[in-house]
């Protein structure tokens, strides 16, 4: 029998925090990534055509006791079509808060650019010219946006930490209201990354297995599939995929002891390109392959004489071992019998 596998988010994926609802609220899919939510513990249920993304809430209003919805929209269908849903929604009056992903991308169907060269500040005097009440602006980097940026009156610019109070404060509001989620799609942060074309920031994320309890806290909070399980003599634990983390850092942002951030430069091949991965100082430096094949052993004259080193990490992966604690068997070329590191004895009249 087939095994099911249930889509999601990608590593890193702004959807990840931007879907997220307050208790009491629920939402409302549409055609796009977002529609994933209903897959998840996100309080989101049914969806519209691409362009459509709210009106159901039209009909529905009159005829139930919930006072006002969310309604996930994304940057590109919006562009397209999605504006005249939220025209709809204005002209009836309804209360809704739309919640427009900006992620810089088609992302849905390969990450194809947005037509028109739509940009966050753009998108608010949009939204405050068809009779959208309150803007709010959430972002994982507030400070990239200078101070003239031209953000319409309405708009206020908050990090994304704030978005549960966002959202509490417009659901309040009647009419419709927008929040505008601006998070660069994790599979173009990616792609961009290995091109040179976006900043790749030196920092990573490790869990120490022996601090982590295994409660699950930083899944629930990242929604992050590069937070994975790990098996250990204690119980299972918790570990972040370094091969598919989008440095997203969402997974540190629950209450959780176990985390250690690292910090470093890029480390360089040697015809001076980026490797993309850190090189830190002391008791967390990392090694690539490139550099363990460089650091040979002197006695290594041949394949056949080369040893084999511990260059991993200690058992619970918090205090790597440095390069001079490396552990090696050898006496000689092509000696018989167990290597050893003894010297050999003194033997008169050799």
């Amino acid at each position: 029998m087939p095994f099911s596998r249930t889509p999601y988010f990608c590593s890193g994926c702004p959807h990840n925090t931007s879907t997220k609802v307050p208790e009491g609220s629920r939402a409302l899919a549409g055609i796009g990534c977002h529609y994933l939510a209903q897959f998840m513990d996100r309080s989101t249920a049914t969806f519209t055509q691409m362009g459509g993304e709210g009106t159901p809430w039209i009909g529905q209003a009159p005829f139930t006791e919930t006072r006002h919805v969310f309604a996930n929209l994304g940057d590109g269908t919006y562009t397209h079509s999605g504006v005249l849903a939220i025209r709809a929604a204005v002209a009836a009056n309804v209360n809704i808060t739309y919640k427009l992903l900006f992620n810089d991308a088609v992302a849905m169907t390969g990450g194809q650019p947005i037509d028109g060269g739509l940009t966050v500040p753009t998108l608010t005097r949009q939204l405050a010219a068809e009779g959208v009440r309150r803007i709010i602006v959430v972002t994982d980097d507030p400070d990239k946006y200078p101070l003239d940026a031209g953000f319409s009156p309405e708009a206020t610019v908050l990090h994304r930490d704030g978005l549960d109070a966002a959202q509490r404060e417009l659901r309040e509001i009647s009419g419709v209201t927008a929040i505008v989620y601006d998070q660069t799609c994790a599979a173009e942060k990616r792609r961009r990354r290995r091109r040179g074309r976006f900043p790749d920031p030196p920092k990573r994320v490790l869990i120490n297995d022996l601090v982590c309890e295994g409660c699950g806290d930083c899944s629930r909070t990242s929604n992050c599939l590069s937070v994975v399980p790990v098996e250990t003599e204690f119980g299972r634990k918790r570990a972040i995929d370094q091969s598919s983390c989008n440095k997203d850092y969402s997974c540190i942002e629950g209450f959780c002891p176990s985390f250690v951030t690292v910090h470093g430069g890029q480390l360089k091949k040697p015809n001076g390109g980026d490797r993309g991965e850190e090189r830190t100082s002391g008791a967390a430096r990392t090694h690539s392959s490139a550099s363990r094949s460089a650091l040979r052993h002197p006695r290594h004259r041949s394949r056949r004489d080369r040893c084999r080193h511990d260059w991993g990490t200690s058992r619970h992966g918090s205090t790597p071992r440095t390069e001079g604690l490396h552990r090696a068997r050898h006496d000689g070329p092509r000696s018989k019998g167990r290597r050893s590191l003894q010297p050999r004895p003194h033997r008169p009249g050799a």
